[in-house]
């Protein structure tokens, strides 16, 4: 007998260069999700699927089958089609005979959206954002290398981990680009941070670490520009 619907633990960036390769590690996805996932089961009544996501205040919800892998995700618009017993306006469900097929669905199974598309865990942020546009969904079920879900990352969930504080993405790039991987010594590059906007002003070894400098700035989460003032000190 299958288990009940119900939420599920933790399932849980003088002169002017743009971005080159390499990049430091950026946040994942895995780190923007939910901590706790409300998952339901193919065979959930459609009275209970509306009332779990009411109650939880959830957009949606993915439905996994008896392993915990994601088959699909009913949205609080299914419900909606479903109560007024229209298709989705821009056809979005397809064709005529499966829209009208989830306005009259009685579970899950036949209210959701399936296929379902997912984001892996060690997908960057950046990456799951291209695939919510890509795919025009507001959320992605968030799957580990077995399959199972993990998490799911939504759009305010990806838009929350690029609001930093502009201390914070100081610090990262001066402990972490500039120091740590780039192994510059303190002092030698200046870092000014302004809603987003980064400056760097001072010297590095050699020319063509100015467009690495600046593309691994530009790596970082939250950074929105940089504006590089950098000078060699060696040019041969």
């Amino acid at each position: 007998m299958d288990e009940p619907a119900g939420p599920q633990g933790p399932a849980r960036r003088a002169s002017s260069a743009r971005a080159v390769r390499p990049r430091p590690p950026r946040r994942k996805a895995e780190e923007a999700d939910a901590e706790e996932v409300l998952t339901l089961r193919p065979n959930t009544p459609f009275q209970e699927v509306a009332a779990l996501l009411d109650a939880n205040d959830i957009v949606a919800a993915p439905v996994v089958d008896d392993d915990g892998a994601p088959v699909g995700v009913v949205s609080a618009a299914d419900v909606l089609r479903h109560e007024t017993g229209m298709p989705d306006p821009q056809g979005q469900d397809g064709d005529d005979e499966r829209a009208w097929g989830k306005a009259r669905a009685r579970t899950a199974g036949a209210l959701m959206s399936s296929p379902v598309f997912t984001a892996r865990a060690d997908w960057t942020i950046p990456r799951a954002a291209r695939e919510l546009r890509k795919r025009h969904v507001k959320q992605l079920p968030v799957v580990g290398d077995d399959g199972l879900l993990t998490g799911i990352v939504s759009r305010s969930d990806l838009l929350d981990a690029f609001i930093r504080s502009d201390v914070e993405i100081r610090s990262e790039i001066e402990q972490d680009v500039l120091g740590r991987i780039l192994g510059l010594d303190e002092g030698t590059v200046a870092v000014e941070v302004r809603d987003g906007v980064v400056t760097l002003r001072g010297h590095v070894p050699e020319p063509r670490l100015v467009p690495v400098v600046v593309g691994l700035c530009q790596g970082v989460d939250g950074v929105v520009a940089v504006d590089a003032h950098l000078a060699a000190t060696r040019t041969d």
